[in-house]
């Protein structure tokens, strides 16, 4: 069995649900997070009885700091000490639209969940793995951290700060061997447009007509593979669109 755990935060859903499915079919420990204790269980539970893993389960919200500490400082001492990978997956987009028309409420979720979270996270993994003179830190970005499109502002602003975040980590933790990677995704279908839009799925969906999107599992595989780079070898950065898709706001739509 191996020893090594991945923690993977906004597991219940899109890329976190797939590289949950994907690293535990390759034999990984994990910990999974999130916001959601009924889909955490009945994920767990799937996991451990189709691939005989361990799985450890954390319910918080990345938005709340004491919450990710006292959570992560939970886990038993071997479980924490064998964390080899994080994936700081949990993120979001609410709302769409001119910055005057903006919802305060909304940019505060977006800078809270894509930003702080993501700090808050990796502040109290990193410790675990100096530990260990390795480790691989994913963060999720989006093509929205390489460009700024129409009415995307601040969740825009908040992915190019998880872009300019990816670099800072790897400058701060190459003296520790660990990597960094910043995975860039374009256009998913996965949850992400149901949140966007608040619920309203005809709307969500119509985002996807007339071009075929990336999937969760495109991504899951895509870090998989990079998390499996001989230890010389980094990827620093990667841009995965939909073949239909040249730019943030350029689709190519055949209906």
């Amino acid at each position: 069995m191996k020893t090594k755990y991945v923690l993977i935060t906004g597991a219940t859903s899109g890329f976190g649900e797939a590289c949950s499915h994907l690293f535990a079919k390759n034999n990984w420990n994990l910990i999974l997070t999130g916001r959601r204790l009924d889909r955490l269980e009945k994920l767990a539970s799937l996991l451990i009885t189709e691939y005989k893993i361990k799985v450890e389960i954390l319910n918080f919200d990345v938005r709340e700091v004491e919450a990710v500490n006292n959570s992560i400082e939970s886990l038993p001492q071997n479980v924490k000490s064998n964390i080899e990978i994080l994936i700081n997956n949990a993120g979001l987009a609410v709302g769409r639209g001119p910055i005057d028309t903006g919802i305060v409420d909304d940019w505060e979720r977006m800078i809270d969940t894509n930003i702080k979270g993501l700090l808050y996270v990796t502040k109290a993994v990193v410790p675990y793995l100096k530990q260990n003179k390795k480790g691989h830190i994913f963060n999720i970005s989006s093509i929205a951290g390489k460009e700024v499109y129409p009415g995307g502002n601040v969740y825009c602003a908040t992915k190019h700060a998880v872009d300019a975040l990816s670099k800072a980590m790897r400058i701060d933790l190459v003296e520790h061997s660990i990597k960094v990677t910043n995975i860039a995704p374009g256009a998913a279908d996965t949850e992400f447009s149901i949140v966007r839009f608040k619920g309203d799925k005809d709307v969500a969906e119509s985002v996807y007509n007339g071009f075929n999107p990336l999937l969760a599992i495109d991504i899951a595989e895509t870090i998989y593979f990079v998390a499996n780079r001989p230890q010389h070898v980094t990827i620093n950065d990667l841009v995965i669109m939909p073949t239909a898709q040249a730019s943030a706001a350029v689709l190519w739509k055949t209906e």
